[in-house]
């Protein structure tokens, strides 16, 4: 059995917003595994805990360059968010996503190693990046990208310098902002519900499962008649459906006008969306959240008894 420290606790409960004792429980059943746990607690407590999206916590900015139909969109990461209003950090940023656009290098790798001079660093990206690493003193990276090519338009959205959003389109240029800005908004997963990742829509089969074994238990410990295999089963599939259409664009309410969904609006103003891709910085990154009152506690422990300070459990 893992041992469950209160720092992964607390993780857990700044992923899900749940009670403090649910989240230990749900981490013992899950024994320590995280995901699990959150699993867990889906399935107990129903889609409020379900934030872990809302509550990333690496930090970067998310910088985009759009040139007729060739265009880029780029994570780059640092540290702290002291660094995201670095103008040396920003302006190297800016340049990788031009840089992008105008060379489509294959990888990270090869985005560093294309030719551009900053802050009297380079020749390459990757100089500039390891000199400026140096001169802020913070290290930094270059996460992720995505390369747009083709005959179809683009219509980019940055929600300051965490979200950004580019869609491809053809059609009507404002109706395809207000999709960018749509998507920036309500973070679809897909076009289509058809379109919705294989694996998650069985993580959402499982977790609805689960709910409904739940409340089974629930009603036969109070003496309720439990509900048919069928009824269960309807139950799960309606689960499901109801996720795929919470998560897939078109399907969404349309946030200018929730009396129609995000096709009909595009279908009025005669636009063909045809793929949109989103960064969320630090999306899926874990950092390190350092207990800074227990470090205080074993300080102030160890001035008093002349002693190295105990570790604690991280």
């Amino acid at each position: 059995m893992a041992a469950i420290s209160a720092s992964m606790v607390a993780e857990l409960r700044a992923k899900t917003d749940a009670p403090m004792m649910e989240c230990k429980k749900a981490l013992t059943e899950a024994d320590g595994n995280m995901e699990k746990a959150e699993e867990l607690l889906r399935i107990k407590l129903g889609n409020k805990a379900g934030k872990a999206a809302s509550r990333v916590t690496a930090e970067g900015v998310v910088t985009a360059f759009i040139d007729g139909g060739t265009g880029a969109l780029l994570e780059t990461n640092c540290e702290t968010d002291f660094v995201t209003k670095n103008d040396s950090f920003l302006a190297m940023a800016k340049a990788a996503a031009q840089l992008i656009a105008k060379h489509n290098p294959a990888d990270v790798a090869a985005l560093g190693a294309l030719h551009y001079s900053q802050d009297s660093f380079g020749p390459t990206l990757e100089d500039v990046r390891r000199g400026l690493i140096g001169k802020i003193g913070e290290n930094m990276s270059f996460r992720r990208f995505k390369h747009f090519s083709g005959s179809g338009k683009l219509a980019p959205y940055l929600h300051g310098t965490r979200i950004g959003v580019v869609v491809e389109f053809e059609g009507d240029e404002a109706a395809a902002k207000d999709v960018a800005m749509h998507v920036a908004a309500m973070k679809p997963v897909a076009l289509t519900s058809a379109d919705v990742a294989p694996e998650l829509v069985a993580k959402e089969r499982a977790v609805a499962s689960g709910k409904a074994d739940e409340d089974r238990k629930v009603a036969e410990a109070a003496g309720k008649p439990a509900q048919s295999a069928e009824i269960l089963a309807k139950r799960i599939e309606g689960g499901v459906q109801k996720f795929l259409k919470e998560v897939s664009l078109f399907n969404q309410p349309f946030v200018k006008n929730d009396k129609q969904t995000v096709e009909q609006m595009l279908k009025g103003a005669g636009t063909t969306v045809k793929a949109f891709t989103l960064y969320v910085v630090g999306e899926g990154i874990e950092k390190k959240v350092d207990d800074f009152a227990a470090e205080v506690a074993a300080q102030v422990a160890a001035a008093k008894g002349g002693s190295e300070p105990s570790k604690q459990p991280a």
